[in-house]
């Protein structure tokens, strides 16, 4: 499994947010991008997940180019900037309304997701009396409930407390060799002892600083 990243770049109203980005993501390893606040970090892995379509260039899934096919990658999810759920379900029920879409897994597998995210004592209430942290780690929950081979999460330890970040970093570490694992954050000390490699944005390049 492999993802190619070829001579992207994207603009908006003739601005240049990326360009000419080039990087290989390959199975088995967890990806840092790390970058301040619009460095274009969110424009990149909404790229990855075919929502943006790059002004020049290609990205290619084990050499399929999905979005010149207008498709979302297989086998993949994602969590990009704010998560947003059902306000008047429960944090379970808005997931198992997620998982009927595939219908690949039943309860067993969202209550393993909830647990995985120190969730589970929450998951009856209703998303809109969740905290910022619970809504967080309810996004981080629905991207691993379905065991995608692809996992792609933006700053995913906002608003979580320490000991849910330290349960879910050795999640990522053990779950890594059969996936890729792409993780974004503008706090550098959330990536360096988690991601084998690292990326940084700046002014609209991507540089590998580890």
């Amino acid at each position: 499994m492999k993802i190619e990243v070829r001579n992207v770049s994207k603009s908006f109203k003739n601005i240049d947010v990326l360009r000419n980005i080039n990087i290989t993501l390959e199975q088995g390893k967890i990806y840092g991008l790390i970058g301040r606040n619009g460095s274009g970090k969110s424009v990149f892995l909404k790229m990855l997940c075919a929502f943006y379509e790059p002004t020049s260039g290609e990205i290619l899934y084990d050499g399929i180019n999905i979005i010149k096919e207008k498709k979302f990658p297989p086998n993949t999810r994602a969590l990009i900037e704010k998560p947003s759920f059902i306000p008047d379900i429960s944090g379970y029920e808005n997931l198992e309304l997620l998982a009927s879409i595939q219908d690949i897994i039943g309860r067993s597998e969202i209550i393993d997701a909830l647990e995985k995210t120190n969730l589970l004592s929450e998951k009856d209430k209703k998303y809109s009396d969740y905290s910022l942290g619970m809504k967080q780690k309810l996004g981080i929950a629905q991207v691993i409930m379905e065991n995608p081979n692809i996992m792609i999460l933006d700053e995913p330890f906002n608003g979580i407390e320490e000991k849910t970040a330290i349960k879910l970093r050795k999640f990522l570490k053990e779950e890594k060799t059969n996936k890729i694992i792409i993780i974004a954050s503008h706090i550098k000390d959330d990536i360096e002892g988690l991601a084998d490699i690292i990326y940084t944005f700046d002014d609209g390049t991507i540089k590998r600083t580890k």
